[in-house]
């Protein structure tokens, strides 16, 4: 996971079940991309993108995704919804964040045995629903949408789009315009990791982790998060606005906050909030602030 790394046209990466990977230097948006592949019908399911950077990386509600070249990871898989209900798909990204979350929880750990890793940061976790933090700093985020593969012979394919961005090895600098809390894995682990190596063994979890999700559901990773949460019991603050964005999101039309403790998190992962009125809310689809 160490080692030093081939360039970036020599990656040799596959998605799904054999499907093919496409590596791009440089291109405005893996999701943007995968989406117009698929409503084209030139892509199969499994399919991978990878991009060394892009221009117009975005995250949740069209947030700004910095994408500084030749540092980090920014893929694209479009994930078969074969055996998995469209009301579980949402459920997905959950999944993959704490699939996710085991590998780079390994990496901070051998490093700390090593004496390499920064242990001053905080621990690598999930905080609801799919966002990955070292303490209280981002370096994983995670976007999913349903989208169709359009097919000649028969109704079109639905599949998840999962777009995911990684802080590796860049920099503080690279996000100082960000004004938010941001790390990257290498301040985490104390030194450069081999993004091919890397990207190789989440897909590969991943892959495996979906043919787990189809056979037993949510509930063993709902189990994984309890037990590695950092969050329970403390306050947060909900923030539901459909059309959030860098500039809006704390008093753009429609937002709504709402102040509490985080109680739990219930089986289906969705988030049981206790707003600081008394009431209990059950959250499915909102921001979390810490």
């Amino acid at each position: 996971m160490f080692s030093v790394e081939q360039p970036f046209s020599s990656w040799h990466l596959t998605g799904f079940g054999d499907a093919p990977a496409f590596l791009h230097e440089n291109i405005e948006s893996t999701h943007s991309l995968m989406k117009a592949l698929a409503s084209a019908g030139e892509i199969v399911p499994g399919t991978l993108l990878v991009a060394d950077t892009q221009t117009a990386g975005r995250g949740r509600h069209d947030r700004t995704w910095n994408s500084p070249a030749g540092k980090n990871i920014y893929l694209n898989i479009l994930i078969p919804l074969d055996g998995i209900a469209l009301a579980s798909a949402p459920q997905i990204t959950q999944v993959a964040a704490l699939t996710f979350t085991e590998v780079f929880r390994d990496l901070q750990d051998s490093s700390n045995a090593q004496g390499l890793g920064n242990r001053d940061i905080g621990k690598v976790t999930v905080k609801w629903p799919n966002d990955i933090l070292c303490g209280k700093s981002k370096f994983c985020g995670i976007l999913a949408e349903l989208v169709y593969i359009k097919s000649t012979t028969a109704k079109n394919v639905p599949a998840i789009s999962m777009g995911v961005g990684i802080n590796v090895n860049s920099d503080a600098s690279d996000y100082a315009s960000l004004g938010r809390p941001v790390t990257t894995l290498k301040e985490i682990a104390g030194r450069v990791i081999n993004r091919e190596k890397l990207l190789q063994m989440l897909i590969a979890n991943l892959e495996r982790a979906l043919g787990q999700f189809r056979a037993f559901g949510i509930t063993p990773w709902v189990a994984a998060w309890r037990k590695m949460d950092q969050f329970i019991g403390a306050r947060g603050t909900i923030v539901v606005n459909n059309h959030c964005t860098d500039d809006n999101r704390d008093g753009g039309t429609g937002v709504q906050k709402k102040t509490g403790r985080i109680a739990d998190m219930r089986d289906d992962g969705s988030l049981l909030f206790e707003c600081d009125d008394g009431t209990v809310e059950t959250v499915y689809s909102a921001d979390l602030e810490i």
